[in-house]
């Protein structure tokens, strides 16, 4: 459940990206606070080809520790805005809760309708 509810989220994460601001927009809004406007486009396709693999259980936990730098970097921008993301221009709770979740889903494995099974924790070890 963990696995496939966060593919979910970052395939939404990914498509709000998409259809609702713009790939252009959002990278007019990464410029806005201080990161390449570039990014936007790379950071648009972990986020939809991760949100997939972990749906999927493609080796859900190196997709779910490899997607967990985006949403520390989404958090960096809101934390001065304080805890609750309905505060003006979002709060830092929700990216924060996510990258926890998906470390959890790094620690816990992939679930057992996984399609492709993780081998080990870290690629490599």
């Amino acid at each position: 459940m963990l696995r496939v509810s966060l593919g979910v989220m970052w395939i939404a994460h990914a498509l709000l990206k998409w259809l609702v601001f713009t790939l252009p927009g959002t990278a007019h809004f990464f410029e806005t606070v201080g990161f390449p406007g570039f990014l936007a486009y790379p950071v648009f396709g972990l986020e939809l080809a991760g949100g997939m693999a972990l749906v999927l259980g493609i080796y859900a936990r190196q997709v779910s520790l490899a997607l967990v730098p985006v949403m520390l970097a989404a958090a960096s921008v809101h934390f001065g805005n304080g805890w609750v993301f309905t505060s003006t221009n979002g709060g830092w709770e929700y990216p924060v809760f996510l990258a926890i979740s998906s470390l959890a889903l790094w620690l816990m494995g992939d679930g057992v309708y996984a399609l492709r099974r993780s081998d080990r924790l870290l690629p490599g070890f």
